[in-house]
């Protein structure tokens, strides 16, 4: 990079980051601080980056940021959704489309977020993308940031992709395959007439996979508040949590966190999972049984 207008991503990203505080990201504030502000390692840390390619983004050097990175740069430092596209115009990039990976995350939903510190948490969109997740959402489900296109909607993945039901125990699938499908059709009818995202990933949906077309045609709907799931975790066996919703004003975002199952072991098991981690597993991450 060396343009003019790389220069100013740079002081914009300073900027930023200069108006935060660790207590705004659900930081500790440490007992020595040399800046008001949060510091480049504690932006890195919170946007998955590494401490030398953000101090060249704000030095106006480097490479172009992709969107993702852009993206996770506007969450870690809460940016408005002006912000944000001003953010993508410094970095001449495109905007996002909205509803995909890179889509905005509301400063307050985050916010919520950060303060859900001892239970999985995870924001997704309508049509059940995967924005970001908390460390113990993605110990639990899998890191979902690796997906693009259709396949970043889970609902895609469960109906196209047999691996991306392996957390469910079978007997449950039928179950949710009947949630998934009210649930969009609920989503899509929320949505503007003129939207193609959702009438486009229905019609393929319609085109590849048989269960789906069937489900479709018995016209259920039902947006999914809550519900109580029972998930095969590789490390902790079968797991019994309640999984509660909470709608942006717009409906097209939701915080979902997930909280142990009354009468079970599950309080034990959840919290074994924050000592144990995120799991690796061979070949795709683990699918998001959540949304």
């Amino acid at each position: 990079m060396g343009s003019a207008k790389y220069t100013e991503l740079g002081t914009f990203l300073r900027s930023r980051r200069d108006r935060l505080r660790p207590g705004d990201v659900g930081l500790p504030a440490g007992p020595r601080r040399r800046v008001p502000g949060l510091r480049r390692d504690e932006v890195a840390q919170l946007a998955g980056a590494s401490v030398d390619y953000y101090n060249e983004l704000e030095r106006g050097a480097g490479s172009q940021p992709s969107e993702q990175m852009l993206a996770a740069l506007a969450r870690a430092l809460r940016l408005s959704a002006d912000e944000r596209d001003y953010l993508f115009r410094l970095a001449e990039r495109p905007m996002p489309v909205r509803g995909g990976a890179a889509s905005h995350v509301h400063p307050g939903m985050l916010d919520l977020l950060d303060r859900l510190t001892s239970t999985p948490a995870q924001v997704i969109t309508d049509l059940h993308v995967t924005l970001v997740q908390n460390p113990l959402a993605v110990a639990l489900l899998g890191d979902q940031s690796g997906f693009r296109g259709a396949r970043a909607s889970f609902v895609h993945r469960w109906f196209t992709d047999p691996d991306a039901r392996r957390l469910y125990p079978e007997a449950d699938h039928g179950a949710q395959s009947r949630a998934f499908v009210a649930d969009l059709r609920a989503a899509a009818a929320r949505r503007d007439a003129k939207d193609t995202e959702a009438s486009s990933m229905i019609s393929l949906l319609l085109d590849t996979s048989a269960e789906f077309a069937t489900l479709w045609a018995d016209h259920d709907v039902a947006f999914r508040r809550d519900d109580r799931k029972r998930l095969n975790h590789p490390a902790i066996g079968l797991i019994e949590v309640n999984c509660l919703n909470l709608f942006s004003e717009d409906g097209r975002q939701r915080l979902l966190w997930f909280t142990p199952a009354f009468g079970t072991d599950s309080a034990d098991l959840l919290s074994l999972l924050s000592i144990i981690g995120t799991q690796e597993i061979a070949g795709p991450t683990l699918e998001n049984p959540a949304n």
